[in-house]
């Protein structure tokens, strides 16, 4: 289990029912998958310069556990499918509460968009290898190429 963000719940991150309102999970999730890319070294600014951005198709999430003010909490994200071109691709985030229960299930399908175009793109094979090398899950599944299309 790698941990991508680390931080406190805060008081506006908290609802009128006195717990995490339903959109910070979905916050806390994306910060973790851009705290991994970052990890990977596809920091925005790399990904700027060629003018690529990751888009979301679908993001689901998946309540467990109440989630408090002021509690630590931890979140992992994973890569559950891609593939070989890493074209497309899911991620799985896991938001634990700080007594260390798992609290929320995150998943994201996304993509590569090329920001001039505004169309769907490929990464550039150099961070291809570096997003090769993010954490899989255990139930990582490799689907096959297709053709990028708009």
């Amino acid at each position: 289990m790698t941990v991508f963000y680390e931080g406190q719940v805060l008081w506006a991150q908290i609802d009128a029912n006195q717990h995490m309102r339903h959109t910070a999970y979905a916050d806390f999730g994306a910060q973790a998958r851009l705290g991994m890319l970052e990890h990977l070294k596809l920091t925005p600014a790399v990904l700027y310069s060629h003018k690529i951005g990751p888009v979301l198709f679908r993001e689901e999430l998946i309540y467990l556990r109440e989630i408090g003010i002021n509690e630590h909490i931890k979140v992992t994200c994973e890569i559950i499918k891609s593939r070989p071109d890493c074209s497309r691709w899911s991620m799985r985030e896991e938001l634990y509460r700080g007594d260390g229960v798992k609290a929320a299930i995150i998943i994201a399908d996304g993509a590569w968009i090329d920001m001039k175009k505004r169309k769907l793109a490929q990464l550039p094979p150099e961070l291809i290898e570096l997003f090769k090398q993010a954490p899989k899950s255990h139930d990582y599944v490799e689907e096959p190429n297709k053709p990028v299309t708009s």
